[in-house]
C-alpha cells in the first residue's frame, strides 16, 4: 500500500505563512533544494487543495525552459512533472489536461489511491493535509524546520479530536539552519 506524505517548510513556532500571508522566508537554499529534488525520486503522485495546486502549477510546468534557472531548480522541475497531480477543489473549474480534478469523496479517492501500485504520494498545502489528519489518512510527516520566529500567521496543524502518534525515523541539517525531521505514524487512530 502507497503511502501518504505531508511535508512542508514551516518556522520555529510552528506556522507555514506568516501574518502577511508570505513564505519568503522559507526560501530554500542549493542544498535544501536538492534535498527536495530527492524527496521528489520518492513519490509519483502530488495531491493539491486549490491554492498549492494553483502556485505549482504556475511555475513549475516551464521552469527547466529558462535558460538562467539554476541545475537544481531545472532538475526539480523535471521530476516534478514527472509525477501526477491530483487536485482536491469544489472551486476549481478545470485543471490542466494531465492533471485531475476531484471534486467528491476525499477520503473514498485517497484509499484508491493507496490501494494501486506505486511510489509515495505528496501532500501539498494545509487545508487539504489538514482534511487527510482528520480522516487518519496521514503516513508520514516531514517538518522542514526554518531558523525563523514568525511570531503568528497560519499554522501547520490542524485542530485534531485523535492523538496522532509518531516516531522519529530520520533527522537531518542542513548548513543554512534548517533541521528536517521524518516521522512515521505508529498506527492507526481510527
Amino acid at each position: 500500500m502507497r503511502n501518504v506524505i505531508y511535508a512542508i517548510n514551516l518556522s520555529v513556532d510552528g506556522f507555514i505563512e506568516d501574518q502577511q500571508g508570505s513564505i519568503g522566508w522559507s526560501e530554500p537554499s542549493e542544498e535544501l533544494h536538492r534535498y527536495f529534488n530527492d524527496f521528489e525520486l520518492e513519490i509519483d503522485v502530488h495531491l493539491y487543495g486549490r491554492r498549492m495546486y494553483e502556485t505549482m502549477v504556475s511555475h513549475w510546468p516551464t521552469a527547466d525552459a529558462n535558460p538562467s534557472a539554476p541545475d537544481y531548480e531545472i532538475e526539480y522541475a523535471r521530476r516534478w512533472q514527472q509525477a501526477a497531480n491530483v487536485v482536491f477543489s469544489r472551486t476549481l473549474e478545470h485543471v490542466r489536461e494531465q492533471d485531475r480534478l476531484v471534486r467528491g469523496n476525499i477520503a473514498e479517492e485517497i484509499r484508491r489511491l493507496k490501494a494501486q501500485p506505486g511510489k509515495s504520494m505528496f501532500v501539498g498545502g494545509p487545508g487539504l493535509a489538514a482534511s487527510l489528519f482528520q480522516l487518519d489518512l496521514i503516513d508520514e510527516v516531514r517538518l522542514i524546520i526554518h531558523p525563523v520566529i514568525l511570531g503568528g500567521g497560519k499554522p501547520m496543524f490542524p485542530s485534531l479530536d485523535h492523538l496522532l502518534r509518531l516516531r522519529l525515523v530520520e533527522t537531518r541539517q542542513f548548513k543554512c539552519g534548517v533541521v528536517a525531521l521524518h516521522y512515521q505514524r505508529l498506527e492507526s487512530q481510527g
